[in-house]
């Protein structure tokens, strides 16, 4: 920024390089450069992800089906788990049960599940989610879920891009800066053998 910001004051000073200019003008591009891609492409990735995963809730939601299931007896060798998606509001505990359910196709089921349940008494209902068949499948994502997930895959597109954007500007500077020192070491070799006598450059 320093040097976008020093190339309106470079411009008519004698001290500046053709490299100072080079290095501002280059942090200028990359910044411009930067503005235009940057929201670009979280747009392009946010909208791409955002179209996947509503497909994928509207397939979900298709092909699983909840049905209810009643509990037919307690598995009291298996503890108590947290379910993953209440951890966070530590609301919602699940436990091993022996339960029966219908299908969605009408076919009797019977086995063990997971309820979320905390202390499940014979005869305790719960709903339960399968597929067409009547086995177990996980909660079908919803669409506010896919939704985040989509916003999160486009800032993770917007910070990659500005990363690779910067990280290049940077190479770019760094071989200028190599090359300087090349130009400056070839000066110096040059200048040795007459450095410190009398009359040298005349």
């Amino acid at each position: 920024m320093r040097a976008i910001s020093g190339l309106w004051r470079w411009r008519h000073n004698p001290l500046c390089r053709p490299t100072d200019l080079a290095e501002a003008w280059l942090a200028f591009s990359a910044l411009l450069l930067a503005l235009v891609l940057v929201p670009v492409c979280a747009a392009l990735t946010g909208t791409a992800a955002q179209e996947a995963l509503q497909e994928s809730v509207r397939e979900q939601r298709a092909a699983r089906h909840p049905v209810t299931a009643t509990v037919t007896a307690a598995l009291e060798d298996s503890p108590l788990s947290s379910d993953p998606e209440a951890a966070a509001t530590g609301r919602e505990v699940r436990s091993r049960v022996l339960a029966d359910w219908t299908a969605p196709d009408g076919t009797p089921r019977h086995g063990k599940v997971t309820a979320r349940i905390e202390n499940p008494q014979p005869g305790d209902r719960f709903t339960l989610w399968t597929d067409r068949q009547g086995r177990m499948v996980a909660r079908p994502l919803d669409s506010a879920t896919a939704t985040t997930h989509a916003v999160l895959a486009g800032v993770g597109a917007a910070l990659l891009t500005a990363g690779l954007i910067e990280s290049a500007r940077r190479l770019i500077v760094w071989r200028m800066v190599r090359r300087r020192y090349a130009r400056w070491d070839q000066a110096w070799d040059r200048a040795g053998p007459d450095w410190g006598r009398t009359g040298t450059g005349s």
